[in-house]
């Protein structure tokens, strides 16, 4: 990187809630927000939005006639980013960039026009427009009323941050001088779900008896022997502005990425090939010793955990970093997943605690929290890792 990027504002909607005192303070707590939801006569464990935030998607949806064909992936994306722009004190004039990633778009509302094209034969006039994955940021630089470039992408789990590279990239050509990344993700549908279980990754409803029970996704949970991996829904977005921005609540000092040829889909080497060429790049001249904490991606299957921390022992070796995540407690977000782990970096540096995973063993809480990197891979192998500074 050529300089640091400062993050001047960041804002999600989560199981967790949307204001970040309460985010912090569910952080705090042992407790995870997984519930069980119907779909179509099967059950899974899902971890939803709060009842409240879900008021506040809807009556955005009502707010204007054009918002009620949208699907919850954009009004999602639409709720967040008005809070991170308003923290950050953008405005119109500042024709600041948008690039807003999802790993499935508008899952619910491609599902329900599909629906009804088997029942009827045709599409309702709006089918095609409000489902294409440019839907988000286009409505997003609609709502802001910036005139500032826009993008939408979908590189699977790792796409948020992915923006954040894309918004660095941007920053540091020059060619724009404030960008808006992050991601959004409504997945909780039955045809989701099913894909999920579809693979064998899902977590099993209603858990088995014993310790598991009570933390039914086992993320960083290296002795399991069953995948625990739980959806959720949620967005976060950032705003990124060069170095020397007034109000910088941490600065991304190094970001890395890499893909690693696979054998099938949605395969990982052994010890994560491209985790660990991400992370390397993301050191640069850095010292490993300088990363006093990981969020790590661990979606609560058996490979993909051991897999990150194989790549972990091979970067960091004997002196490895604190170690964290956050699927234990909110579920696996998709696209968004990563711009909530780095909020739970974000989150760390300014409060400098480390937030433990109730069923891991105790590792000590660090002695200072300066550098936090954070992890995210996609199917595909597509690895992606950002180093944050406190500011």
């Amino acid at each position: 990187m050529k300089e640091k990027i400062a993050i001047t504002a960041l804002r999600s909607i989560s199981p967790l809630g949307d204001e970040p005192s309460q985010i912090w303070e569910n952080y705090g707590r042992d407790s995870h927000f997984f519930a069980p939801m119907t779909f179509g006569g099967n059950t899974a464990l899902v971890a939803p939005l709060p009842k409240d935030l879900k008021k506040g998607i809807a009556a955005l949806k009502t707010s204007e006639p054009k918002y009620k064909t949208l699907d919850d992936s954009v009004l999602f994306a639409i709720y967040t980013a008005r809070k991170a722009v308003s923290d950050a004190g953008w405005s119109p004039k500042d024709a600041f960039g948008v690039n807003i990633g999802s790993s499935r778009g508008a899952t619910s509302l491609f599902e329900r026009y599909h629906a009804a094209f088997l029942e009827k034969g045709h599409t309702p006039t709006l089918a095609s427009p409000t489902t294409t994955l440019g839907n988000i940021s286009s409505w997003v630089a609609h709502d802001l009323g910036t005139q500032g470039p826009d993008i939408s992408h979908s590189i699977t789990c790792s796409t948020a941050l992915h923006s954040v590279l894309n918004g660095v990239a941007w920053l540091q050509s020059g060619m724009c001088q404030k960008f808006l990344v992050g991601g959004s993700e409504a997945p909780l549908t039955g045809f989701t779900v099913a894909q999920m279980r579809a693979l064998k990754i899902y977590a099993e409803h209603p858990p088995e008896a014993g310790p598991a029970h009570h933390y039914p996704c086992r993320s960083l949970d290296l002795a399991k022997t069953k995948n625990t991996m739980i959806l959720g829904e949620g967005a976060a977005m950032a705003c990124l502005e060069p170095q020397g921005a007034a109000k910088a609540l941490a600065h991304i000092v190094g970001v890395g990425y890499a893909t690693e040829p696979l054998q099938h889909n949605v395969s990982l080497s052994t010890d994560a090939v491209c985790f660990q060429r991400a992370m390397k790049m993301a050191l640069g001249k850095s010292s490993a010793e300088d990363v006093d904490a990981i969020v790590m991606h661990a979606p609560g299957t058996i490979k993909g955990d051991l897999s990150e921390l194989g790549a972990i022992n091979k970067v960091f070796g004997t002196k490895k970093p604190y170690m964290t995540g956050n699927k234990w407690k909110l579920g696996h977000t998709f696209g968004a997943s990563g711009m909530l782990s780095l909020e739970l970096a974000l989150c760390m540096l300014q409060q400098q605690r480390a937030v433990p995973v109730p069923f891991v063993p105790e590792q000590g809480q660090p002695q200072r929290l300066e550098r936090i990197m954070v992890n995210a891979v996609g199917f595909g192998g597509n690895a992606v890792s950002i180093l944050l500074e406190r500011a």
